[in-house]
């Protein structure tokens, strides 16, 4: 595979100013667009409708205005006296979970609606696993007068209840989905066969840095303001932009596109992903797509699957509603197998235990998406000398560690309450 560095060195090829992907969505092998032919035009016009206005002066400052006045943003880069004292390093919390809405998925649902009325679209969809890029497509509807059909998994509507009723009460229709596993796979599955049965009026608004291409290139770019924001407030606070680690959950990956993207270039910047484990790697029980996935195609686009010898998509699990998909988005497939990134694999004791310490260090209740990559904090300081983890060292007492909390914990309470 070719090199990151070589790749990134490209100016001509490259269609972001710091991703990894050329002008038709690849990511090294993986990205592109594999869509049905009735889709062809509405993905083609999004890629137009993307290229002009991300770039825009007044699309940007519309943008802008409403992440600060609507938003809240900046949210706070915190730094965890109790939790640093605890891992013996400078850990940093980069506070998404104080976004408008609860998580960092209001980020990308604001500047997708935003082209989605400038293209003309009066009926907006959008899949949802935990329910926080359900709640913000539905919040951001709601603002803009939109129509808004939320599709998500029969299971984690009901492991989703609360989210579920802010969703209605928001004014949109949440539709539970009964086929395959009932979870985030299925969701997406039932919105792209709307979105198929409904092209003219009908914007898809995706979540994740999944599906075809513009999408993985077009969430990491909403959601960048992340990294920017992390910078500039890490220059503040310590003299200096960059961290040692930065670490972030992943499912499709979306916060951790937000993470990572201004620091990609950034080589002494160590990135580490954190996908579920579920009851362990190689339990049958998992959603790590990165460890156990192969290359094919899900969603429209190339990327790490996890599936059977014949292609069969293998169902994932994760106690965690918002992790727990069998694909993986294009640029963290790609940025796992060039080696600019480090993937490790966290079980569902592992995010709860994690939970717990945070909560009671710090008196933050992150969601559990969020708590996989607070563990990997334990991994790394008390679990390094087992051999286990792709990122077997001990942090130093002045490194400075930046954690991703992408959302708080009240959609997650119930579960909290069974297991903790």
């Amino acid at each position: 595979m070719e090199n990151l560095d070589n790749t990134l060195s490209k100016e001509k090829a490259m269609a972001d100013p710091f991703l990894p992907v050329d002008e038709n969505g690849y990511y090294g092998p993986y990205g592109g667009a594999y869509i049905p032919e009735i889709l062809h035009s509405n993905v083609e016009n999004l890629k137009k409708a993307y290229a002009e206005y991300i770039d825009d002066p007044d699309f940007m400052a519309e943008y802008e205005n409403l992440l600060s006045e609507y938003v809240g943003r900046p949210t706070p880069l915190y730094y965890a006296k109790r939790l640093s004292e605890h891992y013996g390093a400078n850990i940093y919390l980069k506070r998404e979970d104080l976004c408008h809405t609860g998580a960092h998925k209001i980020n990308n649902a604001i500047g997708q609606i935003l082209i989605a009325k400038r293209m003309g679209k009066t009926r907006i969809i959008a899949e949802t696993g935990a329910g926080q890029h359900g709640v913000a497509t539905a919040t951001v509807c709601a603002l803009m007068g939109l129509k808004c059909v939320i599709y998500m998994g029969a299971t984690d509507v009901a492991r989703q209840r609360p989210n579920v009723e802010r969703i209605k009460m928001l004014g949109a229709e949440v539709r539970p989905v009964e086929s395959g596993n009932k979870t985030l796979k299925d969701a997406t599955n039932e919105a792209i066969r709307d979105w198929c049965s409904n092209p003219a009026d009908t914007f898809y608004v995706i979540g994740s840095t999944v599906g075809p291409h513009p999408y993985p290139q077009m969430v990491a770019r909403f959601q960048s303001v992340i990294s920017r924001e992390i910078r500039k407030q890490l220059k503040a606070q310590t003299g200096s932009e960059l961290p040692d680690y930065v670490i972030a959950c992943i499912g499709g990956g979306s916060n951790a596109a937000g993470a990572f993207y201004h620091f990609l270039k950034e080589d002494s910047v160590k990135l580490i992903a954190a996908e579920a484990a579920g009851l362990g790697v190689d339990s049958g029980e998992s959603a790590a797509t990165i460890h156990l996935g192969k290359e094919g195609i899900i969603h429209g686009s190339r990327t790490l699957v996890m599936q059977t010898e014949d292609g069969q998509i293998v169902e994932p699990y994760s106690i965690s509603a918002g992790l727990d998909y069998p694909g993986i988005g294009p640029l963290h497939a790609y940025l796992a197998k060039s080696g600019r990134s480090e993937v490790t694999a966290v079980t569902d004791a592992e995010a709860l235990s994690a939970a717990s310490t945070l909560t009671r260090l710090e008196g933050i209740i992150p969601a559990l998406e969020s708590a996989h990559a607070l563990a990997v904090l334990d991994q790394m300081q008390f679990a390094s000398e087992s051999g286990r983890y792709a990122h077997n060292r001990r942090f130093g007492k002045d490194d400075v560690i930046v954690v991703n909390v992408s959302g708080r914990g009240d959609k997650d309470m119930e579960t909290y309450l069974a297991h903790l």
